[in-house]
């Protein structure tokens, strides 16, 4: 029996930017049927309902019940709630899964917690709702093979991105090897994990578009973003397959020229990440 084939789906490449064109962080892998989603940024299910209409089976709402956290920044969570209830109210009969930094566990409980009438109405009340739907396993994780399976084995590795723990992925699936960055700062850090993978999905901000922001916001970008040319530098070095920008910070720049910025320092192949692509 030949392997179950992976797709990558973009089901948002945005940033805190209310972008009408692109949601929250969110990416699925989606192996066969079995659906592997990296954080939960706002749209994330409509998305993956458009995804499931145009044909990507395994991301049917139901089936949604594995969540990768890169940090708990909102642009990556707000989505949580949506996932958790939703899903739960569309089939979902087993608890959703989250495996996240410290942190995300005290985050699931509060959102219950909120959630608690809504829990009650529809359990006690006429609607036929599975209990097992609304319940969360969290597993918080440190740097380290985190979670394996018949489809997949993922190693989370720590990336810079604050004072806080904040992770990238990788993804080995049977077919390929897939790694998202997460929003991170000193990607050199990060070569070792990115080193020799098929798909590199990498967040980035225009170097150009920065220089024109006011002094605390380059301060802030300089130190928790991925500059393009930084960037550049850095898949040279780790000559992924494909690499496909998201969390685009364009800074007022166009797609174009981000992308243009990413290719005077690296030759391989690049596609900036639009919502609902598939690789």
């Amino acid at each position: 029996m030949q392997p179950a084939p992976s797709q990558i789906v973009l089901l948002g490449t945005g940033t805190p930017i209310a972008d009408p064109a692109r949601s929250g962080p969110a990416v699925a892998i989606v192996v066969g049927e079995t659906p592997y989603l990296v954080d939960a940024g706002p749209g994330l299910v409509r998305r993956a309902a458009a995804a499931c209409a145009a044909g990507v089976r395994g991301l049917a709402i139901d089936r949604l019940d594995r969540l990768f956290l890169t940090h708990l920044h909102s642009d990556h969570t707000v989505g949580l709630p949506d996932l958790l209830f939703t899903g739960w109210t569309m089939g979902r009969r087993s608890p959703l899964e989250i495996y996240g930094p410290p942190g995300t566990e005290a985050m699931a409980e509060h959102l219950l917690a909120a959630y608690a009438e809504d829990i009650r109405e529809r359990l006690e009340g006429p609607e036929p709702t599975s209990a097992g739907g609304c319940r969360v396993r969290v597993t918080e994780i440190e740097p380290g093979p985190i979670y394996e399976d018949r489809n997949v084995a993922v190693e989370a590795f720590a990336v810079d991105h604050g004072t806080w723990p904040a992770f990238g992925y990788r993804f080995e699936t049977l077919d390929r090897t897939i790694v998202i960055s997460g929003d991170t700062a000193s990607p050199h850090e990060n070569v070792e994990a990115y080193q020799g993978c098929d798909v590199l999905i990498h967040e980035v901000q225009s170097s150009a578009g920065l220089a024109r922001r006011s002094t605390a916001w380059r301060r802030y970008h300089a130190r928790y973003h991925t500059a393009a040319r930084e960037l550049a530098q850095v898949a040279s070095q780790a000559r992924p397959g494909l690499l496909v920008l998201y969390h685009q910070l364009f800074h007022g720049v166009t797609e174009r020229q981000l992308l243009a910025e990413v290719l005077d320092g690296y030759d391989g192949l690049v596609v900036s990440g639009r919502d609902l692509d598939v690789c």
